[in-house]
């Protein structure tokens, strides 16, 4: 059976935006079921990279894995070895099992390069995960700002804290003023023994402050709600297809100055209508995340980044 590039979410997006057919055919060059030599190149090469994983409730939660350059490597085309694991505290690590469906994104901030893959865990070791990729594909360097980590010895994780829907006052500061952040979404949920294909993590981001945060009434219990304007893309519409099917998702919000980590998990809505879409200007609609809660890992990478460039999209 000839099976369609993109899954019904993703095709409902983009025959809403008239490009259904075309992105089918696009889609069908583009993704891949092996990494081009230049995906392995570059996977190969960096100090971090992001994973996503569901938890047996089908909340999809991402992190960041870093070590030396190499840390991960490729021995073949289908098959991606990472040398690191996250910590116990990372709300990750419960779900790394063999078979598991894993999300990654390998992205090289200081040059805007990022790749995609989708597979499953075909081991789990003590000092790593072994990934059979399903799935390969490259994003284009919108968004991204430019700036390189740089290794700090001296950053050692702290004791994770617990977060609730309502986060805390240094948790809502982070958020608004931050300028990146990465979102884990999935195709569907856990359902008995069996996964479903398709989980994967994506980047995002915009001008410190591109994070709205308020309080949100959903349903008669109280939460905060992150809106963010979603702009013009590939149109491939992998997060948003994801959510049309599965409204679950796990935000990244990494702290550039001192490796510091912030995971929530939320439920998301869109917008693609109505007054607040007016106050982003060339945002296309707007994604709404209602906190449901999370994790503060302080300090969890020994890692620093240079000051950000921003990407010309975002220059005044």
């Amino acid at each position: 059976m000839d099976t369609p590039a993109f899954h019904v979410g993703e095709q409902a997006w983009q025959s809403e935006v008239g490009v259904r057919e075309r992105l089918e055919a696009v889609g069908r060059m583009v993704i891949r079921d092996h990494m081009p030599e230049q995906h392995r190149e570059l996977f190969g090469k960096l100090p971090t990279l992001l994973l996503a994983v569901q938890d047996a409730s089908g909340q999809p939660w991402a992190t960041m894995l870093q070590g030396p350059p190499g840390f991960t490597d490729s021995p073949d085309a289908r098959t991606l070895r990472i040398h690191a694991l996250p910590s116990a505290d990372d709300p990750v690590r419960p779900w790394l099992t063999e078979g598991t469906p894993v999300g990654l994104l390998g992205l090289e901030p200081h040059t805007r390069r990022r790749n995609r893959a989708n597979g499953r865990l075909q081991a789990v070791e003590p000092h790593g995960i072994e990934v059979a990729v399903v799935q390969s594909f490259g994003n284009c360097p919108k968004y991204i700002h430019a700036r390189r980590p740089q290794a700090d010895a001296t950053l050692t994780p702290r004791p994770a804290e617990a977060l609730g829907p309502m986060l805390d006052e240094a948790a809502i500061a982070w958020l608004r003023r931050a300028d990146t952040f990465f979102i884990a979404t999935a195709s569907a949920a856990q359902l008995g023994s069996d996964w479903a294909e398709g989980v994967d993590v994506s980047h995002r981001g915009g001008r410190p402050g591109f994070v709205h945060v308020a309080v949100h009434d959903a349903g008669g219990a109280t939460c905060l709600r992150l809106t963010v304007p979603d702009y013009s893309g590939n149109l491939h519409f992998n997060t948003l297809g994801n959510l049309r099917v599965w409204p679950q998702a796990g935000l990244l919000v990494p702290d550039f100055d001192d490796g510091s980590l912030l995971h929530l998990a939320a439920e998301a809505s869109v917008s693609t209508q109505g007054p607040a879409l007016a106050a982003h200007p060339g945002a296309l609609r707007l994604l709404h995340l209602d906190v449901r809660g999370g994790w503060r890992r302080p300090q969890a990478l020994p890692l620093r980044w240079t000051p950000a460039e921003p990407p010309p999209q975002l220059l005044p």
